[in-house]
């Protein structure tokens, strides 16, 4: 396979990540906001599709990644140039932040009379439940304050542990759907829905717990926006702590648990490999 320049590769990193944020924090600020998007199924299956299509159109050129703790994986695991790891960090950061400040343009309006009909005080305690938009929280602040209250009794180490689990989940589904020797994977180019499809299910079970970030560029752009945008603390470092370690540390810990399961005891049982994969 011809390598990309790292400039085409960069800016594919930037439009999937893009892609990935718009529609995904989108669909967030959708069900807070306007309630359009009923229920937790429906925002998963937004976050599916929309990270489909980012595969779908920047695939070809930079695998698209789309999140750090894939590309840290990939460079452990799967011969990733270890020089392209940080201009492809450095992309996906900007993308998710360009995506980010694309729906505050578009949202800003409706999230201050969301605030002012809730009573939040931008910045100021349970200015969460609208800074859930872009960071995230643990327990998930919309449903703490709604119907289900027993959910408060998260902590940090459980937070940490179902992000971890969620991205080793993640990243264990794309070396399977992405692994030539894998005679199970989906043919053709139906890898890029499944792996949607993959992150719909985890975000439907652990969204609850901690809104299932598994990307630490979905989290981290997307938060410094907010912290800029009046939420101040309430975004960084977060009511309860733990934006960097549940959103940034547990999410490449699990991806590289995940990664590594795959690669070190599924693969060996696949067939050979192939001459076609080995020149892929």
């Amino acid at each position: 396979m011809k390598t990309v320049g790292l400039l085409n590769a960069s800016a594919a990193e930037f439009i999937g990540t893009f892609i990935l944020v718009f529609f995904g924090v989108g669909s967030v600020h959708v069900a807070v906001l306007t309630g359009a998007l009923a229920g937790l199924g429906q925002v998963a299956a937004v976050w599916g599709v929309g990270i489909a299509l980012a595969i779908y159109a920047t695939g070809s050129i930079s695998g698209a990644h789309m999140n750090p703790a894939i590309t840290l994986v990939f460079a452990a695991l799967r011969r990733f140039p270890p020089a392209r790891i940080l201009p492809y960090v450095a992309s996906q950061l900007a993308g998710a932040m360009a995506a980010a400040a694309v729906l505050y343009a578009l949202f800003g309006g409706c999230i201050a009379d969301f605030e002012a009909a809730h009573g939040l005080v931008r910045g100021g305690p349970g200015s969460e439940l609208s800074a859930m938009m872009y960071g995230e929280y643990f327990p998930n602040p919309a449903m703490v304050q709604g119907e289900h209250p027993t959910l408060g009794g998260i902590t940090m180490t459980g937070a940490m542990a179902a992000e971890g689990i969620g991205t080793a989940l993640l990243a264990f589904f794309v070396f399977a759907m992405t692994d030539r020797r894998n005679g199970g994977r989906p043919n053709g180019t139906f890898a890029a829905l499944f792996i949607g499809l993959a992150v719909a299910v985890i975000i439907s079970i652990l969204a609850p717990l901690t809104q299932a970030g598994l990307n630490p560029a979905r989290d981290f752009a997307p938060r410094v926006l907010a912290y800029f945008a009046g939420w101040g603390p309430i975004a960084i470092p977060g009511p309860r702590g733990g934006f960097f370690t549940v959103y940034i540390l547990a999410p490449v810990i699990g991806a590289m648990a995940g990664a590594a399961a795959y690669q070190f005891i599924v693969r060996p049982g696949l067939p050979a490999e192939t001459a076609e994969a080995k020149a892929a």
